[in-house]
């Protein structure tokens, strides 16, 4: 079986993350989205929420699996026996970080990280843009599916 992971907070999932993980169902057997922890970080939605959120836009793959990690990735990763790591690059200046990072998972264990282009329309879309939008009363129904955009209202007193 093909296994990969598409990591990061979600906080809230885009149609930018959406993009990458839709695009990975179709080259892997299984998906596991894993939604980080970071105790440092106050998040808009818990953990639990972006979980619930994330199998429901994704639902219409049949092959992702969300949860939540927290610590090393590759430790997720070999937990898993998960051999792949798929990044979403908006920018360049993704590409020096990511590189970095995949640089030291694979050193660390030999988990490959494949990157995948965002799609142009998504190539400025970040889940801190899309809050401080909504937070504002700015429209950002074209960056997440409909459900998260509820959430969001409602998270936000905004309905």
């Amino acid at each position: 079986m093909r296994r990969a992971v598409c990591p990061g907070s979600f906080d809230p999932i885009t149609n930018g993350h959406l993009d990458i993980i839709a695009r990975a169902s179709k080259l892997y057997d299984v998906v596991h989205v894993a939604v980080m922890i970071n105790q440092s970080k106050k998040g808009l939605f818990t953990i639990e929420e972006r979980i619930e959120l994330i199998r429901e836009v994704t639902a219409e793959f049949g092959n992702v699996e969300v949860e939540s990690f927290h610590g090393l990735l590759v430790d997720f990763c070999k937990e898993r026996d998960i051999p792949a790591i798929v990044k979403g690059l908006r920018a360049v200046s993704d590409f020096d970080y990511e590189l970095q990072m995949a640089q030291m998972n694979n050193g660390l264990t030999g988990v490959e990280t494949l990157f995948v282009p965002t799609n142009p329309t998504y190539s400025f879309l970040s889940s801190s843009l899309v809050k401080e939008v909504a937070t504002w009363g700015g429209d950002v129904s074209h960056l997440v599916p409909p459900v998260v955009l509820e959430a969001l209202k409602k998270r936000l007193g905004k309905d």
